[in-house]
């Protein structure tokens, strides 16, 4: 029973960041794993009146599990993460972008009118793809790079100067409100589409559009996990270093 109690303190991104596998279960009962990965099983479990022994069970049955596609984020070098996340997850969001707002505008004008949820759906869209371009691009502008040269500074031994934005802490918090942001937006684009389920009536087009916004939230609650749960906590633990 103790390691029941243990594991039911234990905040939900760091069991996400030691094993990415168990964001599925969390995922199975709608808890955010990424924007709101502080709290712990306990918690989300009495809020959202959850079985936490069930939970447990479930997150110990998938610990238990053997694959060989566990990726184990948390060894990298802090260069590679940012690195990968730059390449993998913003390039990815960069290239769907484009495409999810064609085919939503396509679907407010063929079937806006039997279904008006759609407007709300595109306008939701649009506003995010508008805040990840700008947050992005001031992660590899300013965020990012001093990372490395934190990185950079360590294996080679020298200093480091203060950067304009003073303590790392300061861009990450505007960061992490911004992934806030995003995650509260995708939870009322996944209510409005039902959890991405088309209605009967729906065309190839609105079907293959709701399996990419589908993607595109499981994409992105990954790429918000990193950086909140993974990069950004080390980022500042690195950050001490240099006093």
């Amino acid at each position: 029973m103790k390691i029941l109690n243990d594991n039911a303190q234990k905040q939900i991104g760091q069991f996400v960041a030691d094993d990415y596998r168990t964001a599925a279960v969390f995922s199975r009962y709608g808890i955010d794993f990424c924007c709101k990965g502080q709290r712990t099983i306990e918690e989300v479990c009495n809020k959202k009146d959850i079985d936490a022994s069930q939970l447990l069970d479930e997150l110990e049955v998938q610990l238990n599990s053997k694959t060989d596609q566990t990726i184990d984020y948390k060894s990298w070098p802090l260069d590679l993460l940012v690195d990968y996340i730059e390449k993998k997850h913003h390039r990815y969001v960069e290239e769907k972008i484009p495409v999810l707002l064609q085919f939503l505008n396509k679907l407010c004008k063929v079937h806006g009118e039997r279904h008006p949820e759609l407007f709300k759906i595109n306008e939701l869209f649009k506003e995010s793809a508008t805040d990840l371009a700008a947050h992005m691009k001031k992660e590899e502008l300013i965020l990012f790079p001093f990372v490395k040269k934190m990185v950079a500074a360590k294996i080679g031994e020298t200093t480091i100067r203060t950067p304009k934005f003073g303590a790392v802490v300061n861009p990450i918090e505007m960061m992490k409100q911004e992934h806030d942001n995003e995650g509260e937006r995708f939870r009322q684009i996944a209510q409005l589409t039902n959890h991405y389920s088309p209605p009967q009536d729906a065309c190839n087009t609105y079907q293959v559009t709701y399996a990419m916004l589908q993607e595109f939230e499981q994409d992105l609650h990954l790429h918000i996990h990193l950086e909140n749960n993974i990069l950004f906590p080390k980022a500042m633990k690195l950050e001490q270093q240099f006093g």
